[in-house]
């Protein structure tokens, strides 16, 4: 079975290209959705996010997400080490997930595919492109929060033209380039791959 990684930055349009794969009938595993999961099910996680962050981003077994956000975003530090407690917990549930698909291939979607290393366990990856103001427009209004705290989530992340070099195939998400072409164009061939 075939691993495609799906990447791209915050308002790229992962999810988009990822809802046809899905509607096509391939699996779709998606990490961020799975880490946010895990923060809240996974008691030795919750644990250790309290042993780093403190007892107050927990209320009511339900992670607090400002502030975590705000903690995060003051000490850089402290999100690369609470990115090094999430991705290990993340990438097991994924090895699991995988497991247990029959399909010939399947999608992860992740932001931080070559941030965090994980790239190395996909066997094809998928870049999203979308020009940088597109992707902040998109991203206030889905998050409802300032310009500048997406700009400082995109600060925080690689640089955009890197990721989609890394990237085997990239997906043009501009509001002008139809997505569904693309998207069957790379079924077709992911399929043929999966045989092989």
């Amino acid at each position: 079975m075939l691993k495609v990684g799906i990447t791209g930055g915050i308002g790229s349009g992962k999810s988009v290209v990822c809802r046809v794969f899905h509607t096509l009938g391939i699996p779709v595993f998606n990490a961020d959705d799975t880490a946010r999961y895990l923060m809240e099910n996974d008691p030795a996680l919750m644990q250790s996010v309290r042993d780093l962050l403190g007892d107050d981003v927990y209320a009511h077994g339900k992670l607090d997400r400002t502030r975590v956000s705000s903690l995060i975003f003051q000490e850089p530090e402290k999100l690369r080490m609470l990115n090094a407690l999430v991705h290990p917990a993340t990438i097991r549930y994924a090895n699991e997930w995988f497991a247990h698909q029959r399909s010939p291939y399947v999608v992860k979607e992740a932001a931080i595919f070559f941030e965090s290393g994980s790239y190395k366990e996909m066997d094809v990856m998928i870049g999203v492109f979308a020009p940088v103001e597109l992707r902040i427009e998109r991203a206030v209004k889905r998050n409802t929060v300032s310009r500048e705290k997406i700009l400082s989530i995109i600060a925080q992340q690689m640089n955009e033209d890197e990721k989609m070099k890394r990237c085997d195939h990239v997906i043009i998400n501009d509001d002008f380039t139809a997505i569904l072409p693309q998207v069957l164009a790379l079924n077709e061939r992911l399929l043929s791959m999966s045989v092989n």
